[in-house]
């Protein structure tokens, strides 16, 4: 790939997604496989005003390594050093940009019941310093074209150079980051944001979903629930985009309100290993049912990480006929496959999609019904047949979605 295409890109990265505010530390998460595109990256937040850039590397196999090398205990340790990091981290705001390009297959084989049970065990010493952060700071995922990721989404090319260069043109026509990128992201975040214009002002109360794969689910929402889409702002006012790409346009449910079933559509990468054909029953907000094709016990471990892991944290609107979907690929990645169909969430909800969510405190933010849980992971529900129909707070059906796709009305 062309290094002025991927200098642009990391410029949408630092500009665009985290919008680096001058005098801002940066971090920077990413696989050791990446060392000229994170450069890339580092400049352009540099360019952009950061006073610090700071690189966090991770090495998947080493990763796969300490889970099956290191005991629960070990692996469920928060040390010192790592909580005064999280302290500082939660004081001074840095932005954080993750940058994917892990291997969907690369945690295949590890104990899902000790990783699980582990992470169980952190969750407690991490939360306090990830609350604290909530809403305050700019953070942005983007991805990398990986090797190996590379030759599971084009595993009939046999020239490993060649898949990772299909790869890496594929992240960018779906991420609007070919030509003009910044350009296009202007352009792409006034769509969105006129989508949800439009469903707030239909004050809905109720979301159906129904498909011939057997989907038949219904979602309440909030009376205070506002949906969202592409670019956010912090508490500070600072505007970033959380997720390059980004198709879809949400809502927080509110919590104790699903019923129904509801049949995945696209495989789903969690912690490394892949799920595949499930389905999820819920009675009274709840997963009451999981069962699936492949990773069925990894998915179980999931819905059991926590009390609100089993409660839906998201419901996420994505025409079916979207650049990611179009393109006819299987990523193996969520923050692709979910922005490819409509897809919902298990656990955490967003306190931003309340009404002035600012003004409220958390206690009463899960009084109003935002789901909290230690994850947040996002499933793929999006089919050609589906079809969303809303009921608004005085009874009356509209159409959201017809045959995947936004209705005439919308």
């Amino acid at each position: 790939m062309k290094k002025t295409v991927l200098k642009n890109y990391a410029k949408l990265i630092a500009k665009t997604g985290v919008n680096v505010k001058s005098g801002q530390d940066v971090i920077i998460r990413a696989e050791l496989d990446q060392p000229e595109f994170v450069a890339y990256v580092a400049e352009e937040c540099y360019r952009a005003g950061a006073r610090n850039v700071r690189v966090e590397w991770s090495h998947q196999p080493v990763s796969r390594l300490n889970a099956i090398y290191q005991s629960e205990d070990t692996l469920a340790e928060v040390a010192p050093w790592q909580e005064e990091k999280l302290r500082d981290q939660s004081l001074s705001l840095p932005a954080v940009i993750y940058l994917e390009s892990a291997d969907p297959d690369g945690m295949n084989g590890v104990d899902a019941h000790k990783v699980s049970s582990a992470s169980m065990r952190r969750f407690p010493k991490i939360k306090p310093y990830r609350d604290a952060m909530e809403n305050k700071y700019q953070w942005c995922i983007a991805a990398v074209a990986g090797k190996n990721w590379a030759k599971k989404v084009f595993p009939k090319e046999k020239n490993a150079q060649a898949a990772e260069e299909k790869l890496w043109e594929a992240i960018l026509r779906c991420s609007h980051a070919e030509g003009n990128p910044i350009g296009n992201w202007n352009e792409h975040n006034k769509n969105l944001s006129e989508r949800c214009r439009i469903l707030n002002g239909l004050h809905l109360k109720k979301l159906f979903y129904r498909s011939s794969n057997g989907t038949d689910l219904t979602v309440g929402l909030m009376p205070e629930g506002v949906f969202a889409g592409g670019g956010e702002t912090t508490l500070s006012g600072r505007y970033f985009n959380p997720n390059i790409p980004s198709e879809e346009v949400f809502t927080t449910p509110r919590r104790g309100l699903a019923e129904g079933v509801v049949y995945s559509t696209k495989p789903l990468s969690y912690q490394g290993q892949l799920i595949e054909n499930f389905h999820l029953r819920f009675a009274d907000g709840k997963v009451t049912e999981a069962a699936a094709e492949k990773g069925e016990e990894v998915l179980k471990k999931m819905l059991a990480m926590d009390e609100g892991a089993s409660y839906l944290g998201e419901c996420a609107l994505v025409p079916f006929d979207s650049p990611i979907n179009e393109s006819g690929l299987l990523f193996y990645n969520t923050l692709f496959d979910e922005n490819a169909s409509c897809h919902l969430a298990l656990g955490r909800g967003f306190s931003m999609c309340v009404k002035d969510y600012e003004n409220y405190s958390d206690e009463k933010i899960k009084e109003l019904g935002v789901n909290d849980s230690m994850i947040h992971v996002d499933f793929m529900i999006g089919a050609r047949d589906l079809s969303i129909e809303g009921e608004t707070e005085d009874g009356a059906r509209v159409a959201i979605f017809k045959n995947g796709n936004w209705s005439l009305a919308l």
